[in-house]
């Protein structure tokens, strides 16, 4: 059969997988085609291929009713292997328990849950290799199928393989594993379709018939193998039917099963409403509609359904005919029974669903089973699941009040879960009321907070206000987090504001209410920007500098989901708070990796590079971002490009810088993200400079500045006095000295102080200069910036050259060129090699390094092994398998000449 169908080149590409994967080269493929094509048949072959060489093979199959239950593919395919689940890292352990409803715990991240299957596939994969077939996998619910979409992402040296098939219609819309490599299934060809019509019937077929069976299956093969069933044996006259191959292939099967007795249709219903293939439960539900065993002869004679250990059909398509074709006093008569005789205590979600799809109208009762089920789906994690079952809890909600408060809750969860637009529809029916005051403000600051995130830039600002004005009387704590959200909105917009800018938002927020004693970091930080934005910066530096005190001495109170870590960071960066920043985004990637969120993690790991980029680690820096690469390949998310800019702009590398910036430029300006374009032009600033283009390091510097931009103008305001100093514009680089001064002394930290220091002594002009060149470089040295404690030395450097101290001039200069090109700041390494050989002296070259051939995910690890941590315990840190940690640790050892983890820690890593 397998020469008949044609599929001799698909299944080679399959074993081939399987090959790959026995060998260590672990991967995922995803069989696509339209229903009928072959997916099924194909699987069962690859299935046969890997049991015959030695394979584990465990698999899952979507259903459609199956689609609203949280993680039930996920379940039915790694039920079998939780017994090793013992093996993993007890945070993924209780991930793996608390979605399967096995231990009770708060829901753990999504990705954490990804990460715990791959490790428990890779424990059981250490035994024989393991192949994973997941069958209509486009009907798997949302949580199992991001899960093994991020599972397929990740695997590398696992024994592993895994194989989706995926229908090219039916599930509408795209899938999560449309970035997987994929293997498309055509149609037979004419020869291949004769070929198999001509195998299924044992009689000769009138030619008319089978021209047009086979102009009517369109190379399909089940077409191929079930319209004949219903078309006439002679004749052959009429008109083709051009309705979809699929409904095509419903459509016979609905007349087959209409041929059989009316008790055999109703048990046949029974199976096709019941997903989990669970045989008692078929009997069970029978006996209810008082439906005879002997009533599945007739169906089992027909093929259109098999019992033995499970109820199966022959095809998907059967099931779905049958429910199709069905008619809704049966379908709800048939959910009923499957209701009543459902356990309320071991399957009390199902049992919800049965009793729900039972109804006619309206149920008090059903819906509040499906609350609880939300609520159960909620803790599980399942956030689709739990706003599916809350929609459909406001369907069948017969009071007005009670329907318009469900639907709200459902629209928050609809939010969460990433739907938007279903979440504002729920809004629509929330709004029709009766609501009461603090319900209809809720409903107002969801509709804000959606809009702002499906926005990010324009006027939200203004749609927050009005939400956190009204809040105010009603719960004053939420009000104040509306207003930093209303902050936080304009903030984004920036210049491109088209609401109200920062200073109308701190004008309105005067009027939030007294914050709760004691107050919460997030009450300072709105106490703090309110007075930044009236009363001017030096104001707000107390408040602000007590609200991150409290962050950092509590790091707990960063919300798992980081709520306030980009607001928190900002502030740090304004008050040239180097030390908060430092703990805040070590802090967020510390918590991130400890509870596996992976959703917060890029954002955090982003934080932190900026962080390591600014103390002169650009190595780790870059290591983070390459961990933040592998992490959005495996979660499907963008990678975040701010931190690979500023990274780029530090190391001198204009080409690459331009470009980033162009796309940065050309998506914020899209966006109405105002603070992005001046985050983007301190990037700028930094790499201008560095080249020694002044001219564009002004111009890139000056907007920033001019727009007093949160919190870019801080970082702005030495490179423009720096740029302003050697193009001859002294009255711009006094201005932008006199604003820095005020702020340093306000903010107090060694790093302000030092950069205002470092400026001073650049507009400064005589001998007094050297006194704020050595300032400078006491102060910076006494904080975390090495980078620009590397660039005072290079500025006094050059100053010391013009002055005519040669000699002096060296030793800074050797100084900053020794710093400079140890962290990777190329070009300002080179203005300082430059200025070297002005003095005569020729700088020294960097020696190359051993570890110079690593890259900078094997940088990553090796620096991580090194510490003594086990291949177990850094693959826990980097969401990998251990597996993939040793695959990694053969190819370093080779570049590094070693052997041994022992002598890794003695290979000096940059």
């Amino acid at each position: 059969m397998t020469d008949l169908l044609g599929r001799r080149a698909e299944r080679w590409a399959v074993e081939q997988l399987l090959t790959q994967a026995q060998a260590g080269r672990s991967g995922a493929l995803v069989v696509r085609g339209e229903a009928g094509i072959g997916k099924t048949a194909l699987m069962g072959q690859v299935r046969e291929a890997a049991v015959s060489s030695g394979y584990r093979v465990e698999s899952s199959m979507g259903v459609e009713a199956e689609t609203q239950f949280a993680f039930a593919g996920l379940h039915q395919l790694c039920g079998p292997m939780l017994d090793r689940a013992d093996a993993l890292p007890e945070p993924q352990q209780a991930a793996l328990g608390v979605v399967f409803g096995q231990q009770a715990g708060a829901a753990p991240d999504q990705f954490l849950v990804g990460l715990a299957t791959l490790n428990l596939l890779a424990e059981v994969a250490e035994e024989a290799p393991l192949l994973c077939l997941i069958d209509d996998a486009h009907w798997l619910d949302e949580a199992s199928a991001q899960v093994l979409a991020f599972v397929a992402r990740r695997v590398a040296a696992e024994r592993l393989a895994l194989v989706f098939a995926v229908r090219d219609s039916g599930a509408g819309g795209t899938h999560p594993f449309s970035s997987l490599p994929e293997l498309r299934l055509k149609a037979l060809g004419e020869r291949d379709a004769r070929a198999l019509l001509a195998s299924a019937f044992h009689t000769t077929l009138d030619d008319a018939v089978c021209e047009r069976i086979l102009a009517e299956a369109r190379g399909n093969p089940l077409a191929l193998l079930e319209l004949p069933r219903n078309t006439r044996l002679a004749g052959g006259f009429e008109l083709p039917d051009v309705s979809s191959i699929p409904r095509r292939i419903e459509d016979s099967f609905q007349r087959r099963s209409a041929t059989l007795p009316v008790e055999t249709q109703l048990l046949l219903l029974v199976a096709a409403t019941e997903p989990t293939g669970d045989v008692a439960l078929l009997w069970r539900a029978a006996a209810h509609l008082g439906i005879e065993p002997e009533a599945a002869a007739p169906a089992e004679n027909a093929r259109l359904l098999e019992i033995d250990t499970r109820v199966r059909f022959p095809h998907p398509l059967v099931r779905s005919a049958v429910y199709r074709d069905a008619t809704p006093p049966d379908r709800r008569r048939v959910h009923g029974a499957l209701a009543a005789v459902t356990d309320p205590v071991s399957d009390p979600d199902r049992r919800a669903w049965h009793r729900a799809r039972a109804v006619l109208g309206t149920d008090e009762q059903a819906a509040a089973e499906l609350e609880r089920s939300a609520g159960r789906a909620r803790a599980r994690g399942g956030l689709a699941a739990a706003a599916a079952f809350l929609t459909h809890a406001v369907e069948l909600t017969p009071d007005s009040a009670a329907r318009a408060t469900r639907a709200l809750e459902a629209a928050h969860v609809k939010q969460s879960s990433g739907a938007s637009a279903a979440a504002l529809d729920l809004l629509a029916v929330a709004a029709t009321g009766p609501l009461d005051a603090l319900q209809c403000a809720r409903l107002e600051l969801l509709r804000a907070q959606i809009a702002f995130h499906t926005t990010r830039g324009s006027d939200q600002s203004t749609l927050l206000l009005n939400a956190a004005k009204t809040l105010g009387p009603l719960d004053g704590a939420l009000a104040r987090e509306a207003y930093v959200q209303a902050f936080e909105a304009s903030f984004h917009a920036g210049r491109l504001a088209r609401g109200r800018g920062l200073r109308e938002v701190a004008e309105a927020a005067q009027e939030a209410p007294p914050p709760p004693m004691p107050p919460r970091p997030v009450d300072l930080l709105l106490d703090g920007l309110t007075t930044r934005f009236t009363l001017g910066y030096e104001a707000s530096v107390p408040t602000l500098q007590r609200a991150l005190e409290a962050l950092c001495r509590d790091d707990s109170r960063l919300d798992h989901n980081g709520r306030w870590l980009w607001l928190a960071c900002h502030v740090s960066v304004m008050l040239w708070d180097d030390e908060s920043f430092f703990t805040l985004a070590s802090s967020a990637v510390r918590l991130s990796r400890e509870t596996g969120a992976l959703s917060t993690l890029p954002a955090a790991l982003n934080a932190m590079a900026v962080v390591l980029v600014l103390t002169g680690e650009l190595s780790r820096a870059a290591e983070l971002l390459s961990e933040d690469d592998a992490i959005s390949r495996s979660t499907g998310a963008p990678p975040l490009p701010n931190a690979r800019f500023i990274l780029a702009a530090w190391r001198g590398r204009q080409p690459e810088a331009l470009a980033l910036n162009a796309k940065v430029v050309a998506d914020a300006t899209q966006r109405g993200e105002g603070t992005t374009l001046g985050s983007s032009q301190v990037s700028m600033a930094y790499l201008h400079n560095g080249l020694g283009e002044y001219d564009a390091a002004l111009a890139a510097a000056t907007p920033p500045w001019e727009h007093d931009e949160f919190p870019h103008s801080s970082s702005a305001l030495p490179e423009l006095v720096e740029a302003a100093s050697r193009t001859g514009e002294p009255e711009r680089a006094a201005a932008a000295l006199e604003q820095l001064t005020s702020r340093a002394r306000a903010s107090g930290t060694e790093f302000a102080l030092g950069l205002a220091a470092r400026s001073r002594a650049l507009t400064t002009t005589g001998p007094a200069a050297e006194v704020h060149y050595r300032e400078a470089i006491e102060r910076l040295g006494n904080c975390r910036m090495a980078t620009h404690l590397a660039r005072a030395h290079l500025v006094y450097g050059e100053w010391l050259r013009r002055d005519g101290r040669r000699q002096d001039a060296r030793e800074q200069l050797r100084t900053a060129h020794r710093l400079l090109s140890d962290m990777g700041v190329e070009a300002f390494a080179e203005r300082a090699a430059r200025e070297l050989r002005a003095t005569g002296e020729h700088p020294r070259s960097r020696t190359a390094q051993p570890t110079d051939s690593l890259t900078a995910q094997e940088l990553h690890i090796a620096r991580l092994v090194a510490t003594g941590a086990t291949s177990r315990e850094v693959a826990a840190q980097l969401f990998l398998s251990p597996r993939t940690i040793e695959a990694h640790l053969r190819n370093i050892f080779p570049k590094l000449g070693i052997t041994s983890r022992r002598q890794l820690k003695e290979i000096p890593l940059p």
